[in-house]
């Protein structure tokens, strides 16, 4: 059995999310969880972004990302006035079709997960959809290998295989450092076997986040406000091979708490 949450959700004052595609699509409705869990002045620290890799550059068109374990989240963390703190580790699947190995990826999991550690004792572990990825037939696997992860060479067995032993290397982890573990609900996704789709958005997350408050959130983000959110710069990031920093200091929420983005 997964180990109980070690804090009650209204003591948790700031929010560490670590994701890829996912978070980046979800980040409204993980803000919308945040603040109706842990109060309108929750700190979020995010790295994410799609494609987004745990332990290495990842470029989606003319955009670079440095890996998660290299970008600022963890030098902020090491200023920002202690808190209790919420840790969340989610969208591992991405390294797969970059052709790291599993050993490799779970290394780079676990290092995340220190490092969190270093900073609370509360930290959430999610795994890869295996139930949805393994519904993709041979054709649907092509085609989303494609659009998704064009330079992969993996074949479906292969890419099934490396799912199954990424997945319980994250059991295994999540039992040997006492972290949350979340296996994703197959019903959060339909066609798309890898992105949670909208219409489950605020339940994926309001389990992830492990929100037991109870509380019903009509809030709902307009298409304009989904917009500014994709549209925020993260501290560092590659355009066309040209660096850009962009300093990054808290952004007020309109709705609410505080946001970073890495």
């Amino acid at each position: 059995m997964p180990p109980k949450d070690s804090q009650k959700p209204s003591d948790v004052a700031r929010l560490v999310a670590l994701g890829a595609s996912n978070l980046t699509l979800g980040l409204s409705s993980l803000l919308t969880t945040a603040r109706g869990a842990f109060g309108p002045e929750v700190e979020v620290l995010a790295a994410l972004g799609y494609g987004r890799s745990y332990g290495a550059p990842s470029t989606i068109a003319i955009r670079t990302l440095p890996g998660i374990l290299e970008c600022g989240l963890w030098r902020e963390l090491e200023t920002r006035p202690r808190e209790k703190t919420r840790g969340l580790i989610t969208d591992v699947g991405n390294d797969i079709l970059y052709g790291v190995p599993s050993r490799q990826i779970l290394a780079w999991v676990k290092e995340a997960a220190d490092r969190l550690r270093g900073h609370m004792d509360d930290v959430v572990l999610t795994d890869i959809p295996r139930a949805s990825i393994r519904r993709l037939s041979p054709a649907t696997f092509l085609f989303f290998r494609t659009v998704f992860f064009p330079p992969c060479r993996l074949s479906r067995d292969e890419v099934f295989e490396r799912v199954d032993e990424v997945n319980e290397g994250l059991a295994k982890l999540a039992r040997s450092m006492s972290l949350r573990f979340v296996q994703q609900n197959p019903d959060w996704y339909s066609l798309d076997p890898i992105h949670i789709r909208p219409g489950a958005w605020p339940t994926a997350w309001q389990e992830i986040v492990g929100d037991s408050s109870g509380i019903e959130r009509p809030e709902r983000f307009s298409p304009l406000e989904f917009a500014r959110l994709h549209l925020l710069p993260p501290e560092r990031r590659f355009l066309m091979g040209v660096e850009q920093k962009v300093p990054q200091s808290g952004r007020k929420l309109r709705r609410g708490g505080l946001l970073w983005i890495y």
